[in-house]
C-alpha cells in the first residue's frame, strides 16, 4: 500500500461487500439488529442490477401473495410514494436513504475491495480503494458478507467456489448438461424507450451492428416493443468477469443496431414512429459467474421438492430460467423455463462458506448448482437472502459464535426474528407473544378479531388472514392489571400481488405509480394508563409502510389502534396487531434535514467573505484581468 496516499481504518462487527439489493438489505438488516456495519460498494449508486446504471426489474416468486416483503417491500413502498413517474434518480435516492440514514451503518461508495487479511480460516480485515477520495480504507470486522455478485472475497481468501454448469452425472439433475463446462448465463445491456408527441427520426452510429430482418432476432423482438430487452445478452461463452469490457463493447454495438432495426426497418417501425431511445445502459447486468460452496449446495431436486429444510431462512419461486450461454448469438429460444414450485425454501447452510468460517454470501453467488441458481438469482429472492444473512450475522455477533456453530435453538431464534421483521418463511407461523395470550381484544366495528393472532400475515394459502373494518374503527388490547409493554407491532395490507416494479418504458398515457389502495394511510395509537387515562402516543400520517414497530415502554392497562384513512380502499385492513414486552427493532424514520440557514450558519464567517485579491476591477465588463 502506497504510504503517500490517504488511508483510513474502520472497525465494525460486520463488513458487507457489494451494495446491490442483497448487500444493501443485508447491511440494513444487520444494523437494525444492533450490529455495527460497514458497507463497501464499488459504484456511485446502490441497487446493483436494479439501480439507474442497469435498470433490471426486481423479479421474484410467482403466485398469489408470494411477493417478497421485509425490507424490500419497505423500500418499494417508499419509492411508490416518492416516485409517481418512475424516475430512476428518485429510486437511487430512496436506496441512498436506506444506506445513509440507517443508524449503525457506514457506507463507502465508489470503493473497490481488492485485498484482505486472514488469520487461519478467518478473514480479519479487507482493504478497499476509494476512487473519489484517493483513499485506502481498511475495514476490520468479526464477520464478512460477500454480496458483490462476482464474489470478490473468494479469490482473495481462498474460499471454495464453483463456476459454470455441472454435469448431469455429477448432480443427477435432469436439466443439467451431459458434460460439465465453464459456460454461464451472459450479461445484458438494457434500453428504455420514451414516447413523444412528435415523430422521432433515428440514425445509428456507423459502428453499430446491422440487423437485416427479424430472422436476425428470432424468438426475441418480434413485432412488439422489445419488452424490457433482457435478451440483449452476450458473454456466457466467455469469462463474465475477466472479459467484462470486451463483452460490453459487443453489447453496445448490438444495442444500437437492434434499435436501428426496430426503428427503421422492423415490423414495429410504424408503432415506434414517435418513440425515441430514452436511455441505454453504461453498465451491463450480470447473471452468473462464481458461486460459493457452502455446507450444503441447493439443487434442482431441492427446488422441485419445495425446499422443506429445517434451517429455511428465505424462499424462492421464480421458474428455473436458464439462458443459453451464447445469448444473442444463439438463433433459438433465448431462455428455457423449467417449472419450479412457488414457494420453495432456501436453507441457511447455502449462505456461508464451508472453508472460510466467518464469511457469509447472499445474492447470485450462493451455494447452488447452475440449475438451481437459474431460479434463485432473481433480485426479489436475492433481497430475502440479504435480509437472512444480515440478520444471521447480527445474531452471530450477539451470540459470539460462527454460523457453523448454530444450534437448532439458534436457527429457530433466527427464523423468529426474520418473521418478526416481516420475512415470510413457508411452512412457519408466528407464535403469539405472552402479552397477547392474556389480552382481551375488542373491536368497535368490523370483523371478529381472532384472525389478528393466527400467525399468518399474508393470504398465501388464499385464506383470509386480515381483519376488516370501516374507516374510523378501533381495535383495543385490554389487560386486567397494568402490563409493562415495550412496543406494538402492526402489519397492514400492502397488496402482495403487486410487484411494485419500476417502469421499463415511458408512454405518453402512462398512469402515475400509486401506493396500494389497501394500505392504511393515517392512524393513531393510544394507551390507557394505570390511572385510567387515555393518552395518544403516536399519530402517523401519510404512512408508506406495511409493518410498524412502535415504542410504548410503559405500564398500561390497554392499547388502542384506530385507522383513520387508507390510500383508496373503503375499508381498513390489518393482518396483525401484537403487543410485546420484548424488544424489537423500532420503525426508524430519518430526521428532517436542517434548514439551509442552519447549514450556512455553521461555516466560519471569514470563509464566507468576498475574496481580497488586492486588485481592482477584476470582474465584469472591461475587466483588467490578465489574458482579457
Amino acid at each position: 500500500m502506497n504510504k503517500h496516499l490517504y488511508a483510513k481504518k474502520h472497525s465494525a462487527d460486520i463488513c458487507v461487500v457489494g451494495g446491490g439489493m442483497s448487500g444493501l438489505i443485508a447491511a440494513v438488516a444487520a444494523a437494525r439488529r444492533g450490529a455495527s456495519v460497514v458497507l463497501i460498494h464499488d459504484r456511485p449508486v446502490l441497487g446493483g442490477c436494479a439501480s439507474s446504471e442497469v435498470r433490471m426489474w426486481i423479479c421474484g416468486a410467482h403466485g398469489h401473495h408470494r411477493k417478497e416483503a421485509g425490507i424490500l417491500e419497505e423500500i418499494q413502498l417508499l419509492n411508490q410514494y416518492r416516485n409517481p413517474k418512475g424516475n430512476y434518480a428518485v429510486w437511487d435516492a430512496v436506496l441512498y436513504e436506506f444506506a445513509k440514514m440507517t443508524p449503525g451503518l457506514t457506507t463507502l461508495l465508489n470503493c473497490s475491495c481488492n485485498d484482505l487479511r486472514m488469520e487461519g480460516e478467518r478473514i480479519t480485515a479487507v482493504n478497499a480503494w476509494q476512487l473519489t477520495t484517493q483513499t485506502w480504507h481498511t475495514v476490520e470486522a468479526k464477520h464478512f458478507i460477500d454480496c458483490s455478485g462476482d464474489s470478490i472475497l473468494a479469490p482473495l481468501s481462498g474460499a471454495e467456489v464453483r463456476w459454470g454448469r455441472e454435469s448431469r452425472e455429477e448432480t443427477g439433475e435432469p436439466i443439467a448438461p451431459r458434460k460439465s463446462d465453464l459456460k454461464t448465463m451472459g450479461n445484458t445491456i438494457l434500453m428504455q424507450l420514451e414516447e413523444t408527441a412528435d415523430e422521432q427520426p433515428y440514425a445509428p452510429p456507423r459502428w453499430a451492428y446491422y440487423f437485416d430482418d427479424v430472422s436476425n432476432l428470432p424468438s426475441r423482438v418480434g413485432s412488439g416493443m422489445g419488452h424490457n430487452f433482457w435478451w440483449l445478452e452476450i458473454g456466457g461463452l466467455k469469462n463474465t468477469i475477466q472479459d467484462a469490457e470486451a463483452i460490453y463493447d459487443e453489447l453496445v454495438k448490438a444495442a444500437w443496431g437492434v434499435w436501428d432495426y426496430m426503428k427503421n426497418r422492423g415490423p414495429q417501425a410504424e408503432l415506434l414512429r414517435n418513440w425515441r431511445m430514452r436511455w441505454l445502459g453504461s453498465f451491463p447486468g450480470k447473471r452468473e459467474n462464481r458461486r460459493y460452496v457452502g455446507p450444503y449446495t441447493l439443487t434442482q431436486m431441492d427446488v422441485e421438492a419445495e425446499g422443506k429444510f429445517e434451517d429455511v431462512v428465505a424462499y424462492g419461486g421464480w421458474s428455473m430460467d436458464d439462458h443459453h450461454p451464447a445469448g444473442l448469438y444463439y438463433p433459438g429460444k433465448a431462455t428455457l423455463f423449467h417449472p419450479a414450485p412457488t414457494p420453495y425454501g432456501i436453507p441457511l447452510r447455502c449462505l456461508y462458506s464451508r472453508n472460510i468460517v466467518n464469511l457469509f454470501c447472499a445474492g447470485r453467488n450462493i451455494s447452488a448448482t447452475h440449475a438451481a441458481l437459474s431460479s434463485t438469482r432473481v433480485m426479489g429472492t436475492c433481497s430475502l437472502l440479504g435480509q437472512a444473512v444480515g440478520t444471521a450475522a447480527a445474531l452471530c455477533v450477539e451470540q459470539q459464535c460462527l454460523p457453523a456453530d448454530f444450534t437448532q435453538d439458534d436457527v429457530e431464534l433466527l427464523q423468529n426474528r426474520l418473521m418478526e421483521d416481516d420475512c415470510w418463511l413457508p411452512g412457519k407461523t408466528r407464535e403469539r407473544s405472552p402479552l397477547m395470550c392474556v389480552a382481551e381484544i375488542r373491536v368497535t366495528e368490523g370483523d371478529r378479531a381472532e384472525v389478528l393472532w393466527d400467525g399468518h400475515e399474508r393470504d398465501a394459502d388464499k385464506g383470509k388472514h386480515y381483519w376488516t373494518g370501516p374507516v374510523g374503527a378501533s381495535i383495543e388490547l385490554n389487560w386486567d392489571a397494568p402490563q409493562e409493554v415495550t412496543c406494538l407491532r402492526l402489519v397492514f395490507d400492502s397488496n402482495l400481488n403487486d410487484t411494485k416494479r419500476m417502469p421499463i418504458r415511458y408512454a405518453l398515457d402512462d398512469k402515475a405509480i400509486q401506493l396500494p389502495a389497501t394500505l392504511i394511510r393515517d392512524f393513531t395509537l393510544e394507551v390507557k394508563t394505570a390511572q385510567g387515562d387515555w393518552e395518544v402516543l403516536h399519530h402517523v400520517t401519510e404512512n408508506t409502510r406495511r409493518m410498524w414497530v412502535m415504542s410504548i415502554s410503559r405500564a398500561v392497562t390497554a392499547v388502542r389502534w384506530t385507522g383513520l384513512s387508507t390510500w383508496g380502499d373503503p375499508e381498513l385492513r390489518l393482518y396483525s396487531i401484537e403487543a410485546s414486552h420484548q424488544g424489537m427493532p423500532l420503525t426508524y424514520t430519518p430526521e428532517h434535514g436542517k434548514s439551509w440557514n442552519e447549514v450556512v450558519a455553521g461555516i466560519p464567517q471569514e470563509d464566507l467573505r468576498e475574496p481580497d485579491h488586492g486588485l481592482e476591477n477584476t470582474t465584469g465588463r472591461g475587466s483588467s484581468r490578465i489574458g482579457a
